[in-house]
């Protein structure tokens, strides 16, 4: 993180709402392996599209969210893009992030170790109990069988 990255945070330039910021930890889920494809990228909006933090953002404020979330990304790396992201997401909330971000990345069937990594950290990251994790872990892995 540069000099004025950290100006930019502490004087909230770079915050995010808890819409982005649920954003932003879907993104790097996906993007976890390294790789985003174009239907991951789909999967990705229709989750999001799905929960009422997004009911009213129209095609031309999500394309500007995941502008926004991208610069921060290439600008400061993923590790500060999930550390904003945490400091925006409601406790309550941290439960269901970690389960949208888990569907994702078991969406394909398969879970790459960097995909595990990243899950591992965002569990712990969010203080999702360990019982809670693992929960959710199991449902995805029903639900994403078949």
């Amino acid at each position: 993180m540069g000099l004025f990255d950290r100006i930019s945070v502490a004087t909230g330039g770079g915050m995010l709402n808890p819409a982005e910021a649920v954003a932003a930890v879907s993104l790097l889920a996906v993007a976890s392996d390294g790789y985003l494809s174009d239907e991951e990228s789909q999967a990705l909006w229709f989750s999001l599209s799905r929960m009422q933090l997004f009911k009213s953002y129209s095609d031309d404020v999500v394309r500007r969210m995941f502008d926004k979330l991208g610069g921060i990304l290439r600008r400061q790396g993923g590790d500060s893009l999930l550390q904003l992201a945490k400091m925006s997401i409601p406790y309550e909330l941290g439960a269901t992030v970690f389960a949208m971000a888990t569907d994702l990345i078991m969406a394909d069937g398969t879970v790459e170790p960097e995909e595990e990594a990243f899950l591992e950290r965002l569990y712990q990251l969010l203080e999702v109990p360990q019982e809670t994790a693992l929960q959710i872990i199991h449902v995805m892995i029903i639900k994403n069988k078949g």
